[in-house]
């Protein structure tokens, strides 16, 4: 269970963080920092058992069908990941409480930050594909959230947009990667596809998994091509892009390359586009980074590069080269964390990010150049730090690799290049800013920042000063496991030294940091032949086609959706027959052998009186209340057929359904003319009416075929069986509403919620701009009765109101075991609020009404959603009803079951979707006739006119 709270705290502190948003900042820091020391002691308690190379895991069944499970579980390399996500998180967030400015939404921003923690801790704990998939999405949608968490700057907008269309769209091709990989493997559990990586890679559809879980890998960790991106969400606040370089977001690819290492690395396909994508955006990003000014896209583009390394250790496919790249991510992490810091400390006190700017800092801010050198040394690879030693063995591993089937110098050379960049652009930020030429002046005079800023760097470069001078005490065991997780085998010797020997690796060492430092020395004739080649700008390559693939889109909607919802019906009901009449054609067709029964008169009667409906319906089309008239009368008509076929719960939903649904038509037509300006001309009637015939014959032909075969085992067996035993109810369509299918009721409540307010959102406007103007112009054409609240109908409406109620409420205690529910009920309730609207007037009733109608579905949802998960605690699945018998005096023995509870929700949701609903199309009628004079008050006794009655009585004889 431990499991659930380690992956839950960082929503939670997320969902606290509203509540102390009054407070002060300190006790907002210290409850962000909460998730993250717990979820630190728990991984501290556990540590032996997984570096010794248990995997502590917990499943749950969640949507079984879909083999979606609650599955977690911590290994090594899981428990490396998190540790770095809670504790460079916890520097991140004590760092932030002194660097955002008081203007900024402090709590808005930790919340976030929370949010984007805990679907990172998801997505390292999963051990279940399809629930990394959803953590993986949902760091997507965090991250744009807090890239653009200054949404009031263009370049924040943008670059937040940039990352989720990126990083959205590889989440998508990662999607359709990993089913079929479940599918080839047969399992979508982790612990199932990591061991079964040789049927894997045997299968068919290897290749095609691959890819597309490459390009999810890619373009999360801004592999090239996909690398434009993470430069660009540098517009996000310091704090977050020290978080999402370090040991979050772009690492999610890395890891989830190291995840699935043992089902998916080995094969040639694997070694060729995993080490070759690597090792090219290591060189490019590199030669990027060298050329940039801004001190954040120095070190956005040093990540890329970084990850690059990564990415083309893991591609090698061997062992040894896994157990280097996680030690390279924790260096990494250590030293980029504190170089973002760092950058930000600089911007932060000097007022620029310019590098062009800065120079000789290192007298004026002597702490933050210590940590900024010792940092951007340890980027570089120089000793006695940690990214010495691991790009020392990165270098020894490149040096024994084959690449494209041979022992060249082509990898070497190549691998080289890149280092020497690397130790160029390094060395660019450690002169550029601490020791070069210091300007005349600075934006802002700079100094040492108080404490709170410098400590949290202070710590990761103390961590990286540690790993270089005692490796194998403070990593190797961690590594050892971590790799030995990854590849699912043993890890080889790991020997992590500052000294060698002479050795090739070494050799390569030593020329990179000779060609790095002469690529400094010569860095303006560099620049300039950089400008001079105006290669490609990323961005806007990126823009360019978005906005194509827009145009396009919006050339297809147009087309599609242009306003003509004729149009648009007759393409999805023709799509539908054709793929009706596709499926058919698929099987060849036997005629059934069931006979067939007589059809009474009473069938043949009503059968009739649909047809004549249809036809009427379809002759009076241009008077819109006849046909209203006529479709009451079908909907009538399938009601007598419910009860005639003995389903009274179908009939009275049916009779219910189509009453409210004429009233609220009614006054709907109350707002528009009262016939159409124009009717379709007669090759569309001629279209249409061929698809309805079509369509219908084709749906009589199905549900013919289907009657006349001999019955299969219908699922009704089943809940006639358990109706009584299991549900408590001897009503067996409320118990399925209820409980057997509880969740389909619960969707459709939802999705009636969701419709009430989309009626909210389109009649707002309705009686404004030009839908206005034309619907003022509409009313002269439609003639008024004199008296708009006939005072019987007034007295009617009100009599019917506490009978109606009670009605309602019996058929709501009684859906149990009898006809009847809570579905029915909400539309008993609902037409007799709909009689009195339209007996005494929007106004008087208005006045009366106690209840918000977006508060009673928003009620009603919650309701059914608590009681659906109130079966959770007890072992039960969702949904699952609870009942039980009990005895009182007088009363005798009753039933309760939590399945009432249920049924008071979605009661509450229909009624408040109806008077949401009404309430839209009555405010609407009422804002369009404000300027006419009539009297809109119901036949009520005025109070002020009574107390003035005895006066006037004097006056008479």
């Amino acid at each position: 269970m431990y499991l659930v709270w380690l992956t839950l705290l960082p929503f939670i502190g997320a969902m606290l963080m509203p509540l102390v948003r009054a407070q002060g900042r300190s006790l907002q820091t210290l409850v962000a920092a909460g998730p993250a020391v717990i979820g630190l002691v728990m991984l501290g308690t556990i540590a032996p058992q997984v570096m010794a190379g248990e995997v502590p895991a917990l499943r749950a069944a969640w949507v079984p069908a879909l083999g979606l499970d609650v599955s977690l579980r911590v290994d090594a390399l899981g428990w490396l990941f998190a540790a770095l996500i809670l504790g460079i998180g916890l520097l991140i967030i004590a760092y932030t409480r002194f660097y955002l400015s008081p203007k900024d939404d402090f709590a808005r921003f930790l919340a976030l930050l929370l949010l984007f923690q805990g679907a990172m801790l998801g997505i390292a704990l999963s051990g279940n594909v399809l629930l990394l998939l959803i953590f993986w999405e949902l760091t997507s949608l965090s991250s744009f959230l807090l890239i653009g968490f200054k949404n009031d700057k263009a370049e924040g907008r943008q670059g937040a947009r940039m990352a989720l269309a990126v990083t959205g769209g590889g989440g998508l091709a990662l999607i359709g990667g990993l089913v079929l990989l479940g599918q080839i493997a047969g399992s979508y559990e982790l612990a199932d596809i990591l061991a079964r990586g040789a049927m894997i890679q045997a299968s068919p559809l290897y290749p095609a998994a691959l890819v597309l879980i490459l390009l999810g890998c890619f373009t999360k960790s801004a592999q090239f091509p996909f690398h434009f991106w993470l430069p660009h969400a540098m517009a996000a606040p310091t704090p977050v892009s020290a978080y999402l370089h370090s040991a979050t977001m772009v690492k999610a690819g890395v890891f989830l390359l190291a995840r699935l290492w043992p089902a998916l690395a080995g094969s040639e396909l694997w070694f060729a586009l995993v080490a070759t994508t690597g090792l090219v955006t290591m060189v490019v990003a590199a030669a990027i980074a060298l050329h940039r000014h801004d001190l954040k896209a120095i070190l956005a583009y040093s990540t890329v590069s970084h990850l690059g390394l990564l990415t083309m250790l893991l591609g090698f496919g061997t062992p040894a080269a896994a157990q280097v790249a996680i030690f390279h991510l924790i260096n990494h992490a250590l030293f980029k964390a504190a170089l973002f810091m760092n950058a930000g400390i600089v911007d932060h006190e000097t007022g620029t990010r310019d590098i062009r700017l800065l120079g000789g800092l290192a007298g004026l801010m002597p702490i933050t150049a210590t940590l900024g050198t010792v940092a951007a040394a340890s980027m570089a690879g120089l000793p006695p730090f940690g990214g010495f030693l691991s790009k020392e063995l990165m270098l020894e591993e490149v040096w024994h690799t084959p690449f494209l089937g041979t022992q060249g110098l082509l990898l070497p050379a190549s691998v080289v290049i890149g280092a020497s960049l690397s130790v160029a652009y390094s060395l660019r930020y450690l002169y550029g800013l601490y020791f070069g030429t210091r300007p005349d002046s600075f934006p802002q005079a700079p100094h040492d920042p108080g404490i709170g800023l410098w400590l949290p760097p202070a710590l990761l470069v103390a961590g990286t000063v540690l790993v270089g001078l005692f490796p194998q005490t403070l990593t190797k065991g961690l590594v050892s496991a971590a790799a030995a997780a990854t590849t699912g085998g043993t890890a080889p010797l790991f020997k992590p030294m500052l000294w060698h020997g002479l050795t090739p690796a070494l050799a390569m060492s030593v020329i990179a940091v000779a060609f790095g430092t002469m690529a400094l020395w010569q860095h303006r004739p560099l620049q300039k032949l950089w400008d001079s080649l105006a290669l490609p700008d990323a961005k806007m390559l990126f823009e360019r086609g978005l906005a194509g693939t827009i145009a396009i889109a919006r050339a297809l909607t147009d087309a599609v959706h242009n306003g003509a919802l004729q149009r648009q019906l007759a393409l999805l009901f023709a799509a539908a027959i054709a793929l009706g009449a596709w499926g058919m054609a698929a099987v060849p067709f036997a005629a059934g052998t069931r006979p067939t029964l007589p059809a009474p008169p009473l069938a043949i009667i009503a059968w009739l009186m649909l047809l004549a409906g249809v036809i009427a319906v379809c002759l009076v089309q241009a008077q819109r209340f006849l046909s209203l008239i006529y479709i009451s009368i079908i909907g009538v008509v399938v009601s007598l057929a419910f009860v005639y076929l003995s389903a009274p719960d179908l009939a009275l939903t049916q009779i219910s359904v189509e009453v409210v649904t004429v009233l609220l038509l009614l006054l709907a037509l109350n707002l528009l003319p009262k016939q159409p300006a124009a009717l379709s001309g007669t090759g569309r009637r001629l279209r249409d009416a061929a698809i309805g015939v079509v369509g219908g014959g084709a749906i009589g032909f199905a549900a013919y075929a289907v009657m006349t075969r001999a019955p299969l085992d219908p699922i009704s067996a089943y809940h006639w069986a358990n109706s009584k035993s299991g549900g408590g109810g001897t009503n067996v369509v409320n118990v399925t509403l209820v409980d057997f299918r509880a969740f389909d009721t619960f969707g459709e409540i939802i999705v009636l919620g969701i419709a009430a307010l989309a009626i909210f959102a389109l009649l707002q406007p309705a009686s404004r701009g030009p839908s206005g103007q034309r619907l003022r112009a509409w009313l002269p054409d439609m003639p008024r009765s004199p008296e708009y609240h006939p005072m019987m109908f007034a007295v009617a409406a009100r009599l019917l109101l506490p009978l109606a109620s009670m009605i309602g409420i019996y058929i709501f205690l009684r859906g149990h075991n009898l006809p009847g529910g809570g579905f029915i009920a909400g539309l008993v309730f609902s037409i007799a609020m709909l009689m009195q609207y339209m007996a005494s007037g929007y106004e008087w009733s208005t006045q009366r009404r106690r209840i918000d109608e977006h508060l009673m579905i928003g009620l009603g949802v919650l309701i059914a959603a608590v009681t659906g998960l109130g079966s959770l605690p007890f072992g039960a699945p969702l949904f699952t009803s609870w009942f039980d018998y009990f005895t009182l005096p007088l009363v005798g023995e009753f039933e309760l079951t939590s399945a009432m509870a249920f049924d008071i929700g979605v009661a509450l949701t229909v009624v408040g979707a109806v008077m949401l609903a009404l309430k839209e199309l009555s405010h609407v009628a009422q804002r369009a006739e404000k300027d006419e004079a009539h009297d809109d008050a119901p036949m009520d006794i005025d109070p002020a006119k009574l107390r003035a009655a005895p006066a006037a009585a004097e006056d008479v004889p």
